[in-house]
């Protein structure tokens, strides 16, 4: 199983001398964390992509490719790409470039995403959320797969065999999947052969086993091997030395940006008895000490039928730097090898 790290650059007030110093430590945080993850072996990290003033990733290739300058080994891929808001011709150029710097070390992770500020930011109907996406995921698989590309759709000007370049270290360059809790999202990952990236930050992973069976079920019946439809999951999580210390610094910032955003849409505060909930043994969180954390990532394993990689989203909590990056040390030291020992072979 893979373990890695999604982040998605949040902004963090340190020195008082004004957003861009503030952000320009911020960057550089991330990219610290990024190549401590490499060295202590993670195997991915991701950056998520967002057009608001509490994240600073709404060009994540730009920070990917510092990333893959700085690092030697870590697989490194967007969490998500918002597909629907971009042109799928320049998405493929960027992706490609990238993995050209990095070798081979890139991939991408497409979706809709779950804000949305990118549609009126590129003047696009919010109405036509569903129609966007699939065009724009059957262009970018077209041109991953072709150097001249003929289409034609709705949203964007026809190509009629332009050239696109440049093509990628990696053939095919891997796109997985990202996915909500929509079926026709898990259907169409399915019956496209795609990896699929669960985004499960709330309620019981279980709850998510016949959308997920949906889609094994949707690439059985497109033709697709069984070892092609790889299952992951992205979760809101940290890792302390302690099951007590990881809960008791996780939640303050954990519950001010969730209330947060529970205010734009309508929901109430979050709780500590909804927080503790979500930390219990079938609930969301990837949260605790070591051991506890890959004892629940192998119990959300089983619910799901079994996963391939597993990503934590651990910046959302305004925890401090010093913090994250003591996480991803006993990610990477403790968590990775109680994970390899269960799933290794008995002699």
């Amino acid at each position: 199983m893979q373990l890695g790290i999604d982040s998605f650059a949040a902004a963090v007030a340190a020195s008082g001398a004004g957003p861009a110093h503030d952000g320009a430590a911020s960057i550089e945080q991330l990219l610290a964390r990024i190549v401590r993850a490499d060295e202590v072996g993670l195997d991915v990290f991701g950056v998520g992509e967002h057009h608001r003033p509490e994240f600073l990733d709404s060009a994540p290739t730009i920070i990917l490719a510092a990333a893959a300058a700085r690092t030697r080994r870590i697989r490194l891929t967007s969490a998500v790409t918002v597909l629907s808001a971009a042109d799928p011709v320049r998405v493929f150029q960027e992706f490609a470039t990238l993995d050209l710097i990095a070798q081979g070390r890139i991939e991408m992770v497409v979706g809709r995403g779950s804000f949305t500020e990118a549609f009126p930011l590129f003047g696009l109907k919010l109405q036509d959320y569903d129609q966007l996406f699939s065009e724009k995921l059957e262009l970018l698989l077209k041109i991953r797969d072709n150097e001249q590309v003929h289409w034609a759709g709705r949203f964007r000007p026809a190509l009629t065999g332009q050239g696109i370049y440049p093509r990628p270290w990696q053939q095919p360059l891997p796109v997985w999947l990202g996915v909500g809790g929509t079926p026709e999202s898990f259907r169409r990952a399915g019956a496209l052969g795609l990896p699929l990236m669960v985004a499960i930050i709330g309620g019981e992973t279980h709850r998510f086993r016949p959308l997920v069976d949906l889609y094994r079920e949707a690439g059985r019946r497109a033709g697709h091997p069984p070892e092609q439809l790889q299952v992951g999951l992205h979760s809101l999580g940290y890792v302390a030395d302690t099951d007590a210390q990881a809960a008791e610094e996780f939640f303050p910032g954990y519950a001010r940006t969730f209330t947060k955003i529970g205010r734009e849409r309508g929901w109430g505060p979050v709780t500590r008895a909804q927080f503790e909930q979500l930390r219990g043994p079938r609930g969301a969180l990837l949260l605790g000490g070591p051991e506890e954390v890959a004892e629940k990532i192998r119990r959300h394993s089983e619910a799901l039928g079994g996963i391939s990689r597993v990503t934590f989203q651990m910046d959302s909590a305004e925890l401090s730097t010093a913090q994250l990056l003591h996480a991803i040390e006993l990610l990477g030291t403790r968590v990775a090898p109680l994970l390899a020992e269960a799933v290794a072979p008995a002699a």
